[in-house]
């Protein structure tokens, strides 16, 4: 990228081809001098942070930008001589790749304990997928990039697979009562859980366009009595299913006894109509997609025009710098308390404690992943 070099000026852009870059610093090895009037060229689908002295200066949208510093070729070389020819007037940018990222797996690494109102304790494993996308780029940066030279959805997908399990659990102990209305439920679900996690997501910067749940699967054993339930659902009594097995024996009868074996098919054949005609009723299901969120006001959720830096119906700042861990408000890039709770800007949230088991969970939650005893 030249933005070593002493004479002229740099020209910066950055390609992901990778295409699982949420991230990248330029320079890479550590910080920069970059020079006063370098050019910065940032894609449709991107967006730059300029970092000047170890602050955030200004988020740049698509387009070619100037950027100003007051190291100038040469000279700045020349006056840094006290500084080993390092010039203390650090800069570096950092590119966030604002398009969708698809297609990100989550699921439980160890069975989630559920308590189901028919079966008892039981444990559930759930698999799914999940699209994210930066929403926030100073924020995203400031809160879990750091000073990383790169950071992709590797270094991500952890955390977030940690963070829907957790709601995942919380959800199934509110609003689900036995596994046995599952099938019907997974789109219901799969909203429920998008809305408990955009909250979680936002004090990062980030947004979920879309969460799926593939499959929630139980042991061997329990899956082996859903299974005995759903026999009997199919049949209105015990009865019309021994009438069911008599027939099939009939039937398998009348296959090896020559022409008594015919003529017993063949009445088969007339009985077999009636006998099935309340037995099985056709049925279906229907998915139903999701539509991605177009970009709001994180204050007042308002639809905001491209390119704007305040929102025209609340005043709010669009660019955030970071969230408080407690109450979730907006703090100032200087502030060091938030102006909602007044707790001390860089405080981390606490992790809940079961008291059951001991287990600690993440902040809000309502169930423990351990022992499934509401926290």
């Amino acid at each position: 990228m030249g933005t070593n070099n002493i004479v002229f000026l740099e020209v910066i852009e950055w390609f992901d081809d990778s295409g699982q870059e949420l991230v990248h610093r330029i320079p890479q090895e550590g910080s920069g001098e970059i020079k006063w009037g370098a050019q910065l060229t940032v894609r449709e689908s991107q967006a730059a942070v300029f970092f000047y002295n170890g602050k955030a200066v200004d988020a740049l949208g698509p387009g070619r930008h100037t950027l100003k510093t007051m190291n100038i070729p040469i000279l700045t070389k020349i006056l840094s001589a006290p500084w080993g020819m390092t010039s203390p007037l650090r800069a570096e940018v950092y590119i966030a790749n604002m398009k969708v990222f698809p297609n990100l797996k989550w699921g439980t690494r160890d069975p989630v304990a559920f308590r189901d109102s028919e079966l008892g304790l039981i444990r559930l494993r759930a698999f799914g997928i999940f699209n994210i996308r930066i929403l926030q780029p100073v924020l995203f940066i400031n809160s879990l990039v750091g000073t990383k030279a790169s950071f992709g959805t590797e270094d991500l997908e952890e955390y977030l697979n940690r963070v829907i399990v957790s709601r995942f659990n919380d959800y199934m102990g509110e609003q689900i009562d036995t596994i046995f209305n599952l099938p019907a439920k997974y789109d219901e679900m799969s909203a429920g859980l998008k809305q408990l996690l955009q909250e979680d997501l936002s004090q990062f910067g980030l947004g979920l366009l879309d969460l799926y749940i593939n499959s929630i699967t139980p042991p061997p054993e329990v899956q082996k009595a859903i299974d005995d339930k759903s026999k009997l659902g199919v049949f209105d009594d015990l009865n019309k299913l021994l009438k069911m097995k008599a027939a099939m024996a009939l039937e398998s009868a009348a296959a090896n006894q020559g022409e008594t074996g015919s003529a017993l098919g063949m009445g088969m054949g007339f009985m077999m109509p009636a006998m099935f005609a309340d037995a099985f009723r056709p049925g279906g299901t229907a998915g139903a997609g999701a539509a991605e969120a177009a970009p709001s006001c994180p204050g007042c959720r308002q639809p905001v025009p491209k390119g704007a830096k305040f929102c025209s119906f609340c005043g709010q700042p669009l660019l955030l710098y970071k969230k408080c861990a407690s109450c979730g408000g907006d703090i100032p890039p200087q502030g060091r308390f938030c102006p909602g709770c007044g707790k001390p800007a860089d405080e981390k949230p606490s992790m809940k404690k079961c008291g059951a088991c001991g287990t600690e969970n993440l902040p809000g939650s309502s169930f423990c992943n351990a022992c499934g005893e509401r926290i």
